[in-house]
């Protein structure tokens, strides 16, 4: 049986769908075909049966035969007794004493000679059985009224057996069972046909869905889409639209992260340069033994420090928006905003030392990465120290699960805000000022995997307003008391 179910698993698709149509559609016509032969058989004996009731006669002639038959000895064929049916009169202990209309004699059973002798008169019994040159036959017994000997004393019981050969209706039968088992061949043939072209028409999807598979591994092709019809909802067509929008999603991503690389060379190329400027020079000082004045020195060294600084944050960054969704999900649990808040604030007071921070901060749960979402306030925070000018105020305040920060500097133009998010991209009038381009869209992305949303705009009176929306969580219980 294993093997069998192992050879069935290795054909193709289509084979196993029209076998299994075949199956389906063989059982249905066995079921029905059996079902037939069983009625007609019904119908069939139900007709002997009556053409054996028309031959029996009425009650009072028998009884004038059987007691003329008083002795009950064996007895050359009377044909015309019982009529056109061959016929024999029998006695309760199987003793044949009258038959007629046949050479051959019935075969007498004992349940003949039980119904016989228990003389139910009123009923009729019908069996199959054989006479006695082994032909089938249906048998009629009705028992009688009991026989008279000479002396005036009863006699044995007996019972008149009427009989029909069967060989026409089992001639039927075995035609009605020939012409069910040719037509059930036909049709499960035809099933099997059938369902092998159905599944060839059916699977016409899937064989493109495999073309389209087989054609991406092998090429890398991934603008390969598979036509879907309007408005179908089926199975394939589910499947068709969700391999296109895989293959969309992959393009996307392979398209993001090409423009992440090419935008990341781009950044690096710069601080790179300039780091390799500042070393050749002090490189060419030391070789050629002509010493750098200290100022110039000392520039020259915070320069590169400054560069290994700008270096630094970049890779951070690039390494932040590189982790994939699987990395995240596991660290993810219920953070205290408002302490995040506090601790972001805490590292931009140290940042800008001479602006001033103000802080209005209510409790608000949140699910979310508690270092992904630190660091995403910061860079807000961040974006706020940079251009807030000296001696400015920065207003943060947290209420029912916004974050709002607003700075007090030149704000961001409007033409701009469309691209604030957008992956490296820097205002012009930033491109001066320390930063890769890449901490909004680390906050966009951090917040957009929390549930929420950030929005910048323009503030009334000047400056900029950052909001960002995060979703509230149950709060979790106390920690148990130690011990």
């Amino acid at each position: 049986m294993s093997r069998l179910v192992r050879r069935y698993r290795a054909l193709p698709l289509r084979a196993r769908l029209a076998m299994l149509v075949a199956a389906a559609v063989a059982f249905a016509v066995a079921a029905v075909s059996v079902t037939c032969w069983f009625i007609v058989q019904r119908k069939l004996y139900d007709q002997v049966d009556e053409n054996l009731r028309k031959s029996l006669r009425n009650t009072t002639e028998t009884d004038q035969v059987l007691f003329a038959l008083a002795n009950c000895t064996d007895r050359p064929p009377a044909d015309s007794i019982f009529g056109d049916r061959y016929s024999q009169v029998v006695t309760e202990d199987g003793k044949v004493c009258l038959f007629a209309g046949a050479s051959a004699k019935i075969n007498v059973t004992e349940a003949d000679r039980s119904e016989i002798r228990h003389l139910d008169v009123g009923t009729i019994y019908f069996r199959n059985g054989t006479d006695s040159d082994g032909n089938d036959v249906r048998v009629l017994t009705k028992p009688l009224l009991a026989t008279a000997t000479g002396a005036g004393e009863r006699g044995p019981n007996v019972g008149v057996l009427i009989a029909i050969p069967l060989k026409s209706t089992q001639k039927n039968l075995n035609d009605l069972a020939l012409i069910l088992l040719l037509v059930s061949a036909i049709g499960v043939v035809g099933a099997g046909a059938a369902g092998l072209a159905v599944a060839r028409v059916g699977l016409r999807p899937v064989d493109k869905l495999t073309e389209a598979v087989e054609h991406v591994a092998r090429t890398d092709d991934l603008s390969v889409r598979i036509p879907v019809e309007r408005g179908s909802e089926d199975e394939i067509a589910r499947l068709s639209r969700s391999f296109n929008s895989m293959t969309a999603s992959l393009a996307s991503s392979r398209d993001l992260q090409q423009q992440l690389i090419a935008d990341a060379g781009h950044e690096l190329r710069t601080p790179l340069t300039s780091l390799r400027t500042n070393v050749e020079l002090l490189t060419r000082s030391e070789e050629t033994g002509r010493p750098l004045p200290p100022e110039d020195r000392k520039a020259l060294l915070a320069s590169v420090k400054a560069q290994m600084t700008e270096l630094g944050a970049l890779i951070g960054d690039l390494q932040e928006l590189s982790r994939s969704e699987g990395q995240r999900g596991e660290r993810v649990q219920v953070v205290d905003f408002r302490d995040t808040v506090e601790a972001a604030l805490r590292r931009a007071r140290l940042r800008g030392p001479e602006l001033s921070l103000t802080a209005d901060l209510e409790p608000w749960f949140v699910r979310a990465e508690p270092s992904a979402l630190e660091r995403a306030v910061v860079n807000v925070l961040d974006n706020a120290v940079k251009f807030s000018p000296e001696g400015g105020t920065i207003e943060v305040r947290l209420h029912d699960g916004v974050l709002t920060v607003r700075d007090h500097g030149p704000g961001i133009p409007e033409d701009e805000l469309p691209h604030v998010f957008d992956r490296f991209w820097r205002s012009p009038g930033a491109r001066a000022l320390p930063g890769s381009g890449l901490g909004l869209s680390i906050v966009a992305r951090t917040v957009q995997q929390a549930g929420g949303e950030v929005v910048l705009y323009r503030a009334e009176g000047g400056g900029t307003v950052a909001t960002v929306r995060l979703p509230g969580a149950p709060t979790p219980p106390p920690p148990a008391p130690a011990g």
